[in-house]
């Protein structure tokens, strides 16, 4: 059986997918290196941090994409989500995120919040405002409001602004790749095609280096 040229490029491209390495290389447009590499947890996997802003309509907008590809998250790989804080005005945001997390609330209201805010109008400008929302949405508004302004919140809202500055973050959302990489794009397809090849970089360093 003969093949054309095209034919031929295009199972080679297949090939390179099915073996899990990246058709093409990356470039210094596709991320951004981070120095110094920040530490990640402890183990195995490649760990995958999202910094955003429920207020930023670019990571809501990212949100179903980012949501298909969590589905086929490979297994060695780690994901997390950090609300980055570049002014006191986003810290409402990360006081929302923590507490909701720390009230097992999370998987639940986290997509609602940026639909509250970015289709509804709702204001999410202050904990008051945050809480009277959470009380029609199932949590208690008072229990809501304690837990946000709980100290274990505010060590974490605390380590969400020194960690946005540690990473060196220009804008969100960032997608950010074992402490060392930032995945850049001109689409949030292109910008989750550059994540993966930054996990195919970070796991062979790890391999080479034998972390674990």
């Amino acid at each position: 059986m003969k093949f054309g040229f095209k034919t031929l490029a295009a199972l080679a491209i297949a090939g390179f997918m099915s073996m899990g390495v990246s058709a093409a290389p990356l470039t210094d447009k596709d991320f951004r290196e981070i120095k110094p590499a920040q530490s990640t947890e402890p183990g195995n996997k490649v760990e995958v941090i999202e910094f955003f802003w429920y207020g930023c309509p670019h990571c809501f907008d990212l949100e179903p994409t980012l949501k298909k590809w969590l589905a086929k998250m490979p297994a060695d790989v780690t994901f997390k989500r950090v609300p980055a804080i570049f002014r006191q005005s986003w810290v409402p945001g990360a006081q929302t995120y923590y507490t909701l997390e720390t009230l097992g609330e999370l998987d639940r209201l986290h997509g609602k919040v940026f639909d509250a805010i970015h289709v509804d109008r709702q204001p999410f400008n202050d904990v008051g405002a945050i809480s009277a929302w959470m009380g029609k949405n199932g949590i208690d508004a008072k229990k809501f409001e304690e837990t946000a302004k709980s100290f274990a919140v505010s060590g974490k809202v605390q380590r969400a602004q020194q960690m946005s500055a540690a990473y060196q973050l220009t804008g969100v959302p960032a997608l950010v790749v074992d402490g060392k990489y930032i995945a850049l794009g001109n689409s949030y397809e292109t910008m989750l095609v550059n994540l993966d090849a930054l996990i195919e970089r970070a796991r062979a360093e790890r391999a080479a280096a034998g972390k674990k």
